[in-house]
């Protein structure tokens, strides 16, 4: 029988003091006291696991319980590095993810964790441990964005065609924008009306670029050739930019002051709209000066070669693109599918004739503007941000464009996680809460949702859409340090053309993503803590960069009070 040794010791000074009260003496009648046993302490050893494999695609998942051997185990406390980036131990001893990751088997197989074990007596021991990724074959419902119709199950439920053709015409007006350089105005005769023209025909006029070819793709290698294929319905993205489409809107975008960050609309309306036609309006007349022979020269004399970049150091083309996620597709993604949108009814696909529920359909297409493949868990961050991870799933030789490539947002969250010094998980996350708030619906259908699941199912939509915007934000701190390390660039003797083109565009993305926020019902911006912060945050970006250090300090409070209102970790801020 092994006994603990404080009990031992106990056991031993009990004994003494018996003999000594019944009168009893020592062998040799001395008057010297007993010795008392030293009692000691050793050191925990041996720390383990429960369970080191955790499954990937699980946000916050469970590892296993720590356990350590000690001769007292009674108190033993568990502790982590101050820099540990994926893993956190609860009031169980339960070593867990951080509650915003999930792993990627595709990204990475094993994560070693080190673990110190203290005992009640201050003694510590230190190990480290290996955690293993369960890979998970794809599942619909569980980690692929694919559900059965409860109306026929051999038919998908799922349809966001028409959020689809409006990143696919956004991508075609970046590509267009982007071959507006010297050599093509002029090999092609080009005038800034004929450049508004045809931009004016991806914007507002599906009937007459449907059928157009790509630009943005090699279509040899997708399934659709032509706008068309993807959706043969009129999806322009003028109905649908906050303001023209008002049905679900939390607020009146065609009032003026209602839209915050940009004071500078030229001729145009202060409108989400009106912006964008505003820069159209710049690029036109850019355009038009080039053709004439008298292209503008940047800050340190250099001659401007493409119509997109503007003498006060702008990127035109960035400006509308990144304008346009937000204006578009994340207004209607939160701020109307996501919203209101979830008010819908999930019993009529039998009655509309369709293989959805109205529910189904409003919360797909929320969805579809966040931009995701249907199988994005299924690729690695890194995939996902080189483009190799719009791939030919199903085997058919093509790359299904609404189905099988990644868009818009869904590219920067994965980009910010592969940034980040201290682990995030913002495309994970989102696409796995993106999953389980369509299964909560598809479970529900042909029923209306029960209150218990009316909840889980917003829980699940808070959770998809803060990380939606946290890649955002994390994308505009992003923008900061690139522009602070540009700045510091143009303002050199060596100065070039391409150095000055890189401050442009950096600051018009930082800048055109920046302006996204305000669309988002449900932002961080919005709360009573942060009243004022979003026009403070453009007051400090403002409308075009400026090479002096007053200007980078100013980036820098930018950058702290993006922090502030996301909750960044430090570092994180620094290094993204």
């Amino acid at each position: 029988m092994n006994l603990r040794k404080s009990l031992l010791a106990s056991a031993v000074i009990t004994a003494t003091l018996g003999l000594t009260a019944c009168g009893g003496s020592s062998s040799n009648d001395s008057d010297e006291t007993p010795t008392t046993p030293t009692v000691t302490n050793s050191a925990p050893t041996a720390i383990s696991l429960s369970t080191s494999a955790v499954t990937e695609d699980v946000v916050g998942a469970v590892v296993g319980t720590l356990s350590a051997t000690d001769d007292d185990a009674t108190g033993m406390v568990f502790t982590l590095a101050d820099d540990e980036q994926y893993f956190e131990i609860n009031d169980s001893n339960e070593l867990t993810l951080k509650s915003a990751l999930a792993l990627n088997a595709e990204q990475v197989e094993t994560l070693d964790v080190t673990v110190t074990a203290t005992d009640a007596g201050e003694l510590s021991f230190t190990q480290t441990l290996s955690v293993s990724v369960t890979d998970i074959e794809a599942q619909d419902g569980v980690n692929v964005y694919e559900f059965a119709s409860t109306v026929d199950t051999s038919n998908s439920a799922v349809s966001y065609t028409g959020q689809v053709a409006r990143h696919a015409l956004s991508a075609q007006i970046k590509a267009y924008i982007g071959l507006l350089d010297v050599d093509y105005i002029e090999s092609n005769g080009l005038t800034g009306d004929a450049v508004k023209a045809q931009l004016m025909a991806y914007w507002s006029d599906y009937e007459a670029v449907k059928d157009n070819s790509f630009l943005f793709v090699d279509g040899s290698t997708t399934l659709q050739q032509s706008f068309a294929e993807i959706s043969s319905s009129g999806k322009s993205l003028t109905g649908k930019v906050a303001g023209n489409d008002a049905t679900k809107m939390e607020e009146d975008w065609l009032t003026e002051g209602t839209f915050e960050g940009w004071s500078d609309f030229g001729t145009q309306a202060k409108t989400p709209e009106g912006l964008i036609f505003h820069y159209f309006d710049l690029l036109a007349a850019n355009v038009d000066a080039i053709a004439s022979g008298t292209q503008s020269e940047d800050v340190n004399g250099n001659d401007i070669t493409a119509a997109y970049i503007t003498t006060s150091g702008l990127d035109l083309n960035q400006l509308i693109q990144k304008h346009t996620l937000g204006a578009l597709m994340f207004s209607q993604g939160t701020d109307d599918y996501l919203d209101d949108g979830l008010e819908e009814d999930n019993t009529d696909a039998a009655a509309a004739g369709a293989n959805y529920s109205t529910l189904e359909h409003q919360y797909d297409e929320g969805f579809g503007y966040f931009g995701a493949a249907r199988h994005y868990l299924e690729y690695s961050d890194d995939a996902i941000a080189d483009g190799s991870a719009n791939a030919d799933v199903d085997g058919d030789g093509k790359i299904d464009l609404a189905s099988e490539y990644n868009w818009g947002n869904s590219v920067n969250a994965a980009k910010r996680d592969n940034g980040a010094t201290v682990a995030t998980d913002f495309s994970s996350a989102a696409m796995t809460a993106f999953i389980a708030g369509r299964k909560i619906i598809n479970d529900a259908a042909p029923s209306a949702l029960t209150d218990e699941q009316k909840t889980q199912l917003l829980a699940q939509r808070d959770i998809a859409v803060a990380n939606w915007e946290n890649a955002i934000a994390a994308t505009v701190v992003h923008y900061i340090n690139d522009t602070l390390a540009d700045i510091d660039t143009v303002q050199g003797t060596e100065a070039s053309a391409e150095d000055f083109a890189n401050l442009a565009k950096h600051f018009s993305e930082m800048k055109g993503f920046a302006l996204n926020f305000q669309f988002n019902p449900f932002s961080p911006f919005y709360s009573d803590d942060n009243a004022g912060k979003f026009a403070e945050l453009h007051t400090l970006l403002g409308e075009a960069p400026q090479l002096t250090d007053a200007y980078k300090a100013q980036l820098v409070e930018a950058r702290d009070l993006m922090q502030q209102v996301y909750g960044f970790d430090a570092q994180n801020v620094e290094n993204w």
